[in-house]
This record gives C-alpha cells, structure tokens and sequence, in this order.
C-alpha cells in the first residue's frame, strides 16, 4: 500500500534522495522548487544573519549556527516525522496531505518572527514587546513576499500556517499538528539539542538516539498529540537527560549567563528609545550597532561594550543560589519581573557602595535570575503493546520524574550576581555579601 504522504514532493525527495542540500551534521535536506522559493525571500534570508544561541558563542567559540541553519533542519525533521506518522492509520486518518504539507511550511517558517537575542529579550517579559511568533504575522501579510509565494507554490493560505505558529482554532486536528512543532519530543527540540551540541563542540546533547525515538512516533490515546511506542521510552529518557545537561552546562553556564545579563541590563533601560517595529526587523549585526550607539554616554555603555566590543570584559560571578542549596534566597529572587531585579541590584549597588566605601555605580552590579515563566515539561505517553496501554512517562521512568517534571528549573537555572571586574576583587572574601542582598530585596518588599 502506498503511502498516504508520499506524493508531497519534499517527502518523496528525502526517500529517494533526490534535490538535496548538505547541512551539518551530514544531513540532507530536500529542496524543491517550492522550497527554494520560500527560502529565497527577503523575509526568511534574514535567519541567516540572526545566531541561533546569541551569547554562547563567548563562551563556545563554534556555537555561530545561525535561526537559518535551524530552521532548514526542523523542516527536514517534519518530513521524518510524517514519513514515520503516515504508518499510523489514526495520524493518516485526521491528517490529510494539505494539513501535512502546513506543518512543512510551518516547521520552515517556525523562528521566522525571530530577531536577534529574541528569547533573552522575550524572558524580560517587558510591556510592549510580543511574542516572536506573534511579530511572524507581519511577515506572513500581503505586504511581503512569503504570502504570495504560499498561495501560487503551495496553495496554502498564511493564516492557515499562522494558526499552527499561533494557535487559533482548538480542533483535534489542529492540537496533533502543532505537538509536532512544539511538544515534549517535538521537532524543533529534536534539531536544537542536537545542532547546537554539535556547534557548542559538547556531545551532551547529541547523546540519544534520535532515529528510535522517531521510529517510536505514534498517535496519543487521546488522539490529539504525540506519543512513543515503549521501544523508544530508553532514547526518551535519554533526550529528557540531554536537554537537562544542555540547560546545566551551555544555556545556563555562568558566562553565558553573565553576557546574558549585561545585555539584559542595557535593554531594559535602552528599549524605549528605540523604534521596535524597525529594530527586530534588523540583522544581528546591525542592532547591535543601534545598540552600542543608543548606549554611548550612559551607564549602559560599559555594559554593550563589554559584551560587543573587540575587548570582552564580562561581569564576574561573585554569589549563586540554588533551589537545593540556598532555598530561602532563591525562592525570594526566582521568576520575579525584570523591574524588580533592576531596583534590587540598584539598592545593593547603593550598600555595597557605603560597605566598600568607594563608588559603585548602579549598573556594576546585576542579579540573574530563572524568567517568570518556567520550562515547558516533558508530558509525553509511553504505549505499552504488551499491555495495550498507555502511561504518562514520568510515571515508568524515574529518571523523567526527576528531571522533566517542574523540578527541572530549579535544578539548572540558578539565581546569581555578577559584578564589574573592578568591583570583583573587593567582593571576593565579603562574609556578609548575603546579608546584603537580602537587605536589598526585603527593601523594596
């Protein structure tokens, strides 16, 4: 018996291998006529000059990988996904091969709102900045390129692929679509974890088999969502591990986090003189020229410069509180808003002044702390055949209990402060640091 999708051009080329391109790490992806056209816009061109993991790069040299390079291969996991799904007579049934060839588009065009250090800028959570799935909508408007080009290549409508990126309707059909794009073992996380192990030089996230857990892929009991088959429920676990030492040793590593952190400071104070609507639109490089302008003569000046000048001068990490370490300190600084780790760091600024005695100005001082909103969790079925039944995976793994529950941000984000290096020296033996901070927070509390 045929396969239901196997008349989608992209699909057929990935089978036969025909019409590829090469991607690191060898991974052929299919470009057809159709594709090529999309890809070929102003609009989706733009990936090209936006980094995938913004300021990881200072601390792991390779990781220049940019939204592009990520986008080609979460659509080349769509068609992987499909192939394997299309052998699902419930994933069949509900989908049919327009709806298919939706999510290709989608899986494409998924980070095609984003703009440069969008998901740090996103966590501050401040008024007036959307959602970048919600900023793709412009793009996707008569006014460009892209919804032209949908409608001859594909005959696919823009609001069609707007309602997976930016969910609309609450259908069945809809919910099992979008848990291919965005899930527990969706194929966005399936490219992330793997490219960017692979660019950071680190195998964390490489280390789980990706082919069985496709080859596991099935419909949930519900019908609405993904599920694996119990061969896959090892290299699930496995995933559930990567992306936890990911978290732990690259997103989330101090130096990272430090950039991370400046840049968050000179933004908070910066954004508002900037003309939004123009600025996302911009490549990496020219905003981050805007912001080294826009910085020049303030105090947030020091800051751009240290991250994005020629001379790296990165805040040092002088304290750091966890969950399981410091809980009381944590549990007061954790998933607050951005204005109030502003005004914290401001007062400790303030004290650390008079306790020094010496000037400390109120941007030499910078607490980091987990966003206000927290890690999606990894809710996924596991189908036993044995048994003909399905259960949740935190359920007959111990290690996804741990790991992929709510537990997972207080095990990898951590609440820190980081100093000017000027300041550092004078921190470094301080036994009432803490003390400090706390008087800070409870100040304003």
């Amino acid at each position: 018996m045929n396969h239901p999708y196997v008349a989608i051009p992209e699909i057929s080329n990935l089978q036969s291998g025909s019409g590829l391109v090469r991607i690191p790490y060898q991974q052929d992806v299919p470009f057809t006529d159709r594709v090529r056209a999309l890809v070929d816009t102003t609009e989706f061109r733009r990936l090209s000059h936006i980094t995938q993991l913004g300021f990881t790069a200072l601390v792991y040299p390779g990781a220049t990988h940019t939204r592009f390079e990520h986008a080609l291969g979460v659509y080349q996991n769509s068609l992987q996904y499909l192939w394997q799904l299309g052998k699902d007579a419930r994933f069949s049934t509900t989908i049919d091969v327009h709806t298919a060839e939706v999510l290709i588009v989608a899986a494409l065009l998924h980070d095609l709102g984003h703009w440069p250090f969008c998901h740090l800028i996103e966590d501050m959570s401040l008024e007036g900045i959307p959602r970048h799935e919600m900023f793709a909508r412009e793009f996707l408007s008569d006014q460009y390129e892209l919804a032209g080009i949908l409608r001859t290549e594909w005959g696919i409508e823009p609001e069609e692929v707007l309602d997976i990126l930016v969910p609309q309707s609450d259908t069945i059909e809809m919910r099992l679509v979008r848990s291919i794009l965005s899930g527990p073992i969706d194929i966005d996380k399936m490219d992330y974890l793997d490219r960017d192990s692979l660019h950071a030089g680190v195998p964390y996230g490489r280390n789980f088999d990706k082919n069985r857990l496709v080859h596991s892929l099935m419909v949930n009991e519900a019908g609405d969502g993904l599920a694996i088959g119990s061969k896959g429920k090892t290299a699930a676990e496995l995933m559930v591990f990567a992306r936890y030492v990911m978290f732990s040793e690259v997103y989330w590593h101090h130096a990272v986090r430090s950039a991370s952190t400046m840049f968050a400071r000179a933004f908070y104070h910066l954004y508002q003189k900037l003309d939004l609507s123009e600025y996302f639109k911009l490549t990496e490089a020219d905003s981050i020229s805007v912001l080294r302008e826009q910085a020049k003569g303030t105090l947030c000046e020091r800051l751009v410069e240290g991250i994005f000048s020629t001379k790296r001068i990165l805040y040092k990490r002088i304290a750091e509180y966890s969950y399981y370490e410091s809980s009381d300190v944590f549990e007061l600084i954790a998933h607050q808003p951005v204005s109030s780790l502003v005004i914290w760091s401001e007062n400790l600024s303030k004290r650390l002044s008079q306790r020094l005695n010496q000037p400390v100005s109120s941007t030499d001082i910078l607490i980091d702390a987990p966003p206000t909103h927290r890690e999606v969790e990894f809710n996924v079925e596991i189908y036993s055949s044995r048994e003909a039944k399905y259960q949740p995976l935190h359920i007959v793994s111990p290690v996804v209990d741990t790991l992929a529950q709510k537990q997972f941000d207080d095990f990898v984000k951590r609440v820190r402060v980081f100093v000017h290096p000027q300041i550092a020296e004078y921190c470094a033996d301080m036994s009432d640091f803490e003390d400090l901070l706390l008087k800070s927070v409870q100040e304003t509390n």
